[in-house]
């Protein structure tokens, strides 16, 4: 299949037209023209360059892109990961927000009912764009019982011990916790643990779930690619490269 047939479908299933975002989202380097084989990884490095190379992937597809707002310099780091890749023909494509909203196969929608909620209500305003969601559980659950469902994970608890409306922001979410409040969200689950929520979340009443800032993100890549794999028919590899952050 030609990379532009696969960086089209992309485009279009995940809308990224649709975002102002920090990252260029979209295909950041060319690589070969022809396309068999699609890694997936979280972050854009030299480490999950050489795994897919070592994989024998001709396109790498990750949420943390390499391309913020542009590049300055080609030079150092930069120049090194440029390099690399033009020079095993690896194609990278990145989707940073796009992949945190998708109401399909992105890291909010995907939490929830890896919990067992179906998203509903769109929710975590950022950048005037809502990327997470909100959710009713069906029935009462405690909060240790949905983190088990989620990984080994950092528990604020707050808020009642048994909850039925929860939300998720994956990644830096935090920002969301004011909202939650407002909304009478009982546990918001997000990503990376930041000093300035604790009190937040102890003064509002809620709990908070973080998983971290990367397993919150793996979410989302894994299940483009199960996407990717049936739509496209290409073979596809998980790059797995935990930063435990």
């Amino acid at each position: 299949m030609r990379l532009s047939e696969v960086c089209e479908f992309l485009d279009e299933y995940l809308e990224i037209w649709k975002y102002q975002d920090v990252s260029n989202n979209g295909l950041q380097v060319e690589g070969n023209r022809e396309v068999e084989k699609i890694a997936f990884a979280v972050d854009a490095c030299m480490e999950s360059f050489r795994a897919a190379r070592m994989n024998g992937a001709d396109v790498l597809i990750v949420h943390h892109g390499m391309i913020w707002g542009g590049i300055d310099y080609v030079r150092g780091i930069v120049k090194k990961r440029i390099e690399y890749l033009l020079k095993n023909g690896i194609s990278l494509y990145a989707a940073h927000l796009p992949l945190d909203a998708h109401r399909e196969v992105g890291n909010n929608a995907t939490i929830l009912r890896r919990v067992g909620a179906e998203p509903e209500e769109e929710f975590g305003e950022y950048k005037g764009v809502k990327i997470g969601y909100s959710a009713e559980m069906s029935s009462p659950v405690s909060v240790t019982a949905i983190a088990d469902k989620l990984g080994p994970a950092k528990i604020l608890p707050f808020g009642r011990e048994k909850v039925r409306r929860v939300a998720a922001v994956s990644g830096k979410g935090s920002f969301a916790i004011n909202e939650a409040i407002e909304k009478g969200i009982e546990l918001l689950i997000t990503g990376e643990p930041e000093h300035e929520a604790y009190h937040l979340a102890k003064e509002g009443g809620i709990n908070v779930i973080f998983l971290g800032h990367y397993e919150s993100e793996k979410f989302g890549v894994e299940s483009l690619m199960k996407v990717v794999a049936e739509k496209l028919g290409l073979e596809t590899v998980f790059i797995d490269i935990p930063t435990n952050l």
